[in-house]
């Protein structure tokens, strides 16, 4: 337990983050390497960004979703770059990892849903011009959250932005 919640200020529910436990346990068991190696990578970032704050405290599951999104999109960039240097073996062990990061993760939407959330929210909000790129840009990710690459949610707003 935490410093933090021993002294009882605020309790959080962290069940992303007990499943993800159980899971490893699991994967341990049954021997299968990359679901361990990949659960201990996201474990051990989790622990990391609940000690990077001002202090220890517990991250509630948007928080972890977070963390969750920042390593999966490490698996992606990383696989990328180990494939553009020749290493395949390399791309296709990061690839491995991000299917099982994937699975803790909201399914990503078409890109037919993106485009009618996009199409939505900027009429709800009133968006229409370029120079409100920013607001369009947050009132979009509150929606989307991480359910979409942001490089293809930025290029997709611009776009609608006339």
């Amino acid at each position: 337990m935490t410093p933090r919640a021993q002294s009882g200020a605020r309790t959080v529910t962290h069940m992303l983050v007990d499943q993800i436990r159980s899971d490893l346990t699991v994967a341990m068991k049954a021997r299968d390497t990359t679901t361990t190696t990949t659960l201990r990578s996201i474990i051990a970032a989790i622990q990391e960004a609940e000690v990077s704050g001002t202090s220890a405290v517990t991250l509630t599951d948007d928080e972890v979703m977070k963390v969750l999104a920042a390593q999966a999109k490490r698996r992606v960039e990383a696989a990328e770059a180990f494939e553009s240097g020749g290493a395949a073996d390399r791309a296709a062990k990061e690839r491995a990892e991000l299917v099982v990061i994937e699975t803790y993760l909201p399914q990503k939407l078409s890109d037919d849903e993106l485009a009618a959330l996009v199409d939505q929210v900027l009429a709800a909000e009133g968006l229409s011009e370029q120079s409100q790129m920013g607001m369009a840009m947050k009132a979009v990710n509150a929606v989307v959250a991480g359910r979409a690459d942001g490089r293809a949610v930025a290029a997709l707003v611009k776009s609608r932005l006339s």
